[in-house]
C-alpha cells in the first residue's frame, strides 16, 4: 500500500493551500480531487480580499485579519514557485447604501465616509441619489489568476496532486489512516478533509461510533461579466447590500452573487443574469449598454451559522478545513497556517472555537 504523511481531500484553493504549507514544512502530502484542481468555488469567486466586510459574523474577524496579513507572503510564494503572476487587481473598495437602508458599515476606522461629490469623483456616473457613501482600503485579486498558479506552486513545493479521483473513504487506524478511492488505497499519518461543497460525502469507516457528516452544503452563486469601452472601466470596486461589481482589467468586470439553496444544481438562468445587470446598473449606470461576455455558477461550502469548519473531524488522525463560504479565496493563507500547526500538534495563530466542527451536529438548513 502506498504511504504519505497527509491526505488533502480537494483541490481547491483551501485544499491546496493546506498542502502548500504542509509541504514547505517538510510533510509528504498528496491531494485528492475528485475533479479538476481549483475549477470549483476558487474559479468561480470575485476575488475581493475583504477582512472588514460588514458582512462578516464577528467571529471572523480574527481570523480573517490574519489571513489578509499572510498574504503579500502567501503570493510571493505562489509566484515564486509557478514562476506565474498573480497581481491585485485593485486596491481600494467603495461602499454604498441606501440611506435609510439595513446596510450601514459603521466601523469608521476601517470605513471612512465618504460624500457623494467624493464617491463620484473616484466612480465617474456613479448614482448618488439618497445613498451614503464609505471607503475600504482593501485589494483583490483575479482569483483565475490563482487557479492557473496556486496546482503549479504546489506541484513545485513537492505536493502530488491526483485528480479526477474521489474519496470514497476514510478508515482511521491506530496510528494512521487508510483513503479509499476508485483507484486504489493509499495509508497516511492523517488526512484532511477540504472537500468544499462535497465535504459531507466523505465517508469515515472502521470506527464503533461514526463521526455525523460535515455539516456543510452547496451554496450557489450565479454571476456574470461584462465589458465596458474605455475609458469606462472601474478603477475599484463598488459594492452595496444587493451587488458588488469587481473589476478585473481591460473593462472586464464581474458582478455578482446570487446566494441559493439549490443543491447541487449549477444551471445559469436568463433571469437571474437580466437582473445582475439591472442591479449593477442602477448603482452605474454604464454597465447598461454593457455586452454580457460570460455568466456561471459556483457552489459554495456554506454552514448554518456563516462559519468555517476547522478542526477534528472527531475520528482519530482525521481533521476537516470547509464551510469557508464566501470567504475561500480571502481565508486560505489562514487556514493554510491553522492546518499546518494542528497537524503538527501546536497551538493555533488564533482560537478555533468558533470554528470547531463538533459544533454543527445536525444537517445544514
Amino acid at each position: 500500500m502506498e504511504t504519505v504523511d497527509v491526505i488533502v481531500g480537494g483541490g481547491g484553493i483551501i485544499g491546496l493551500s493546506s498542502a502548500l504549507e504542509l509541504a514547505r514544512n517538510g510533510f509528504r502530502v498528496r491531494v485528492i480531487e475528485k475533479g479538476r484542481a481549483m475549477a470549483e468555488a476558487s474559479w468561480a469567486a470575485a476575488g475581493m480580499l475583504s477582512p472588514n466586510d460588514p458582512d462578516h459574523p464577528a467571529e471572523l474577524v480574527q481570523l480573517a485579519a490574519l489571513s489578509i496579513n499572510l498574504y503579500p507572503e502567501y503570493l510571493s510564494v505562489v509566484e515564486r514557485l509557478s514562476g506565474r503572476l498573480v497581481p491585485l487587481r485593485t486596491l481600494a473598495t467603495l461602499v454604498t447604501s441606501r440611506i435609510g437602508g439595513e446596510f450601514h458599515p459603521n466601523e469608521t476606522a476601517v470605513c471612512p465616509g465618504l460624500s457623494a461629490q467624493e464617491a463620484e469623483k473616484r466612480i465617474p456616473g456613479l448614482t448618488t441619489d439618497r445613498r451614503s457613501f464609505c471607503w475600504m482600503e482593501e485589494p483583490s485579486l483575479d482569483p483565475r489568476d490563482l487557479c492557473a498558479a496556486l496546482p503549479l506552486a504546489a506541484a513545485a513545493a513537492g505536493v502530488e496532486l491526483q485528480q479526477d479521483t474521489e474519496v470514497l473513504a476514510v478508515t482511521s487506524r491506530d496510528n494512521a489512516v487508510e483513503v479509499r478511492t476508485q483507484s486504489g488505497t493509499v495509508s497516511a499519518g492523517a488526512f484532511v478533509n477540504c472537500c468544499g461543497a462535497w465535504a459531507a460525502g466523505v465517508r469515515h469507516t472502521g470506527q464503533e461510533e461514526h463521526p455525523p457528516a460535515a455539516a456543510v452544503e452547496p451554496r450557489k452563486g450565479q454571476m456574470i461579466a461584462v465589458r465596458v469601452p474605455p475609458p469606462l472601466d472601474l478603477q475599484y470596486v463598488l459594492r452595496s447590500e444587493e451587488i458588488y461589481l469587481v473589476p478585473r482589467g481591460q473593462g472586464l468586470i464581474v458582478i455578482g452573487a446570487t446566494v441559493e439553496r439549490a443543491g447541487f444544481d449549477r444551471r445559469v438562468e436568463p433571469s437571474v443574469v437580466e437582473r445582475l445587470r439591472a442591479q449593477a446598473a442602477e448603482l452605474w449606470p454604464p454597465i447598461a449598454s454593457a455586452p454580457v461576455v460570460e455568466s456561471w455558477s459556483g457552489l459554495r461550502p456554506g454552514t448554518s451559522d456563516g462559519l468555517p469548519l476547522i478542526g477534528s473531524a472527531g475520528v482519530p488522525h482525521c481533521w476537516i478545513a470547509t464551510g469557508h463560504f464566501r470567504n475561500g479565496i480571502l481565508l486560505a493563507p489562514a487556514t493554510g497556517l491553522i492546518v499546518r500547526q494542528l497537524l503538527q500538534n501546536r497551538p493555533t495563530a488564533v482560537s478555533l472555537e468558533a470554528f470547531l466542527p463538533g459544533r454543527l451536529t445536525e444537517p445544514v438548513h
